[in-house]
């Protein structure tokens, strides 16, 4: 019995945009970063902040705030990039989501979840998975798979191969012949 109310416990990292808290599903965070040097890259859309280096690799960041339709915020030694891996149509995009700040992995049953509330025209509410609570404050949680359209996905693959995406090999990785 313990067993089965376990399985129905989901994780969520939870983070922060201005004064609203939301959660995204922990099985799509690969990590946590502190704020690190972002490279611009021209003639992309405004929420597109450019791209990092994450061990070799160019990774498109996405500033939350923007994308979510809120004002710029400024860095702060709290601001995070959380990266994300987003599912859609069956391929993976590492990307990294600029947050405020992030707070903790919180669980939540899902009969604590509430479904999205209709809002009308004015909000999309496709990517909201549902709403939870945290003592007397709600949290919004958003489906990461769902955020993004399959243009602004190329964008973000076509950012990492401009940036670097495949890693280059060292000179003297090139250099040294082929072990058998």
């Amino acid at each position: 019995m313990a067993d089965e109310a376990l399985k129905d416990i989901n994780q969520f990292l939870t983070f922060t945009l201005g004064k609203e808290i939301f959660a995204l599903d922990i099985g799509t965070v690969r990590e946590v970063l502190e704020l690190t040097s972002i490279t611009k890259i021209p003639r992309t859309p405004k929420f597109m902040r450019g791209v990092i280096n994450l061990r070799g690799h160019a990774v498109p960041v996405v500033d939350m705030r923007l994308k979510l339709g809120m004002s710029k915020g400024e860095d702060t030694v709290d601001t995070c990039i959380i990266i994300v891996e987003i599912e859609y149509e069956g391929e993976f995009t590492i990307m990294g989501a600029l947050v405020d700040s992030v707070r903790e992995v919180f669980e939540m049953t899902p009969d604590t979840i509430e479904p999205a509330p209709k809002m009308g025209a004015a909000i999309n509410a496709e990517y909201i998975k549902g709403m939870g609570r945290q003592n007397e404050q709600f949290i919004i949680i958003i489906d990461i798979n769902k955020i993004f359209s399959a243009e602004e996905l190329a964008i973000a693959k076509d950012m990492a191969s401009l940036g670097g995406g495949d890693r280059v090999p060292a000179p003297e990785e090139a250099a040294a012949p082929a072990q058998a």
